[in-house]
């Protein structure tokens, strides 16, 4: 059975955990119609994609 060696200080083991933060999404504009999107993803307003339409995007879905 493992067991420790000594006593991790206070210190020693707040710092180990002070890296366990979230990290904000990439969140850019779209070119194509300037709504915010997620980075290397298509938008899901217009379908498009690194300057062209990857996805047809219905009228109805638009209003939405």
């Amino acid at each position: 059975m493992a067991v420790p060696k000594g006593k991790v200080s206070k210190a020693r083991g707040r710092s180990r955990r002070a890296n366990w933060k979230l990290s904000q999404p990439a969140i850019v504009v779209c070119k194509q119609c300037h709504k915010y999107r997620l980075a290397h993803r298509v938008c899901k307003h217009c379908g498009y994609y690194d300057g062209r339409q990857v996805i047809e995007i219905s009228a109805e879905e638009k209003k939405a």
